[in-house]
């Protein structure tokens, strides 16, 4: 078998999104399986030859109900391929509303009296699993169209080490599916300039603005020459991606341009893939 997928995550956070994504990708998805049975389910078809990509739902039902470990089972499918543990999350506001819109109960509702107490206590049951995980997606700020690009993204890139690059906007919230946050909101800001308001990092005007300021170039300098320096370390430690995070303020400038130059930078040694999660917002 090429790869394997082990879909879980917070209830409310997308697990049925994401294997419908996955099924248009090409993987053959199985949802809601009890955890004890996925080994001798992934044994045959590996042995059947049936397919190369599978993708396997469980939610917190299953891990709560079956005796078996979910480490032992996570331990047992690597040595089926390429293995792969995607583990969906959302904010707890998020989450709510979430099950305030659709009105279906949470998995858990049955044994406590809150929605809250009920989302609290699923994150505490699923931290085995969420510390085993490969890919971390937070799905708070995400349609079923962003989902779709970021498995694509993440699980397209073979064996070689993606660094993926993300701009984001800290009023919109911080990514929770990131390696490494970096906090770009003290230097100069070109949402002050009328002139460049309309603008994105990835417009001229904006990047001669921030290329002409020494603070700006130092931490630039900085940052690239940590990753110049590391990403050769993280890729021997057998890492399939790592997510690095530029915030500023709303999303749309400084972060933009950061994650514009270091990808010009790196693409010439790295797999080099870039997110700008506010891009819907900019003006």
């Amino acid at each position: 078998m090429k790869k394997i997928v082990l879909v879980t995550g917070r209830s409310g956070s997308g697990k049925t999104s994401t294997l419908q994504v996955l099924e248009d990708l090409g993987y053959y998805t199985i949802d809601n399986l009890p955890i004890s049975l996925v080994p001798g389910i992934v044994a045959k078809l590996d042995q059947d030859n049936a397919m190369e990509l599978l993708a396997l739902g469980v939610d917190i039902r299953s891990l709560q109900n079956d005796q078996i470990s979910i480490d032992e089972v996570l331990d047992e499918l690597q040595h089926y391929g390429v293995f792969e543990v995607i583990y969906l999350t959302s904010r707890e506001d998020v989450l709510l509303a979430r099950y305030a819109s659709s009105r279906r109960p949470h998995p858990l509702a049955t044994k406590y009296d809150s929605l809250t107490e009920c989302i609290r206590v699923e994150e505490q049951l699923l931290y085995p699993i969420y510390r085993r995980a490969t890919l971390t997606i937070d799905t708070s700020n995400k349609n079923v169209h962003d989902l779709r690009h970021t498995l694509s993204v993440k699980l397209g890139q073979g064996d070689k080490l993606v660094v993926i690059l993300q701009s984001f906007g800290f009023k919109h919230g911080l990514p929770l599916d990131t390696d490494y946050v970096f906090d770009l909101r003290h230097l100069i800001n070109p949402h002050w300039i009328s002139e460049l308001r309309a603008y994105s990092g990835l417009d001229i005007p904006v990047q001669e603005f921030l290329a002409a300021d020494d603070m700006v170039n130092d931490m630039y300098e900085d940052i690239e020459q940590f990753l110049q320096k590391w990403l050769p370390v993280f890729s021997q430690g057998h890492r399939q991606f790592i997510t690095i995070s530029f915030g500023c303020t709303g999303g749309q400038h400084r972060s933009v341009y950061f994650v514009d130059r270091l990808a010009k930078a790196l693409q010439a040694k790295w797999s080099v893939q870039v997110l700008h999660r506010e891009m819907k917002h900019w003006s």
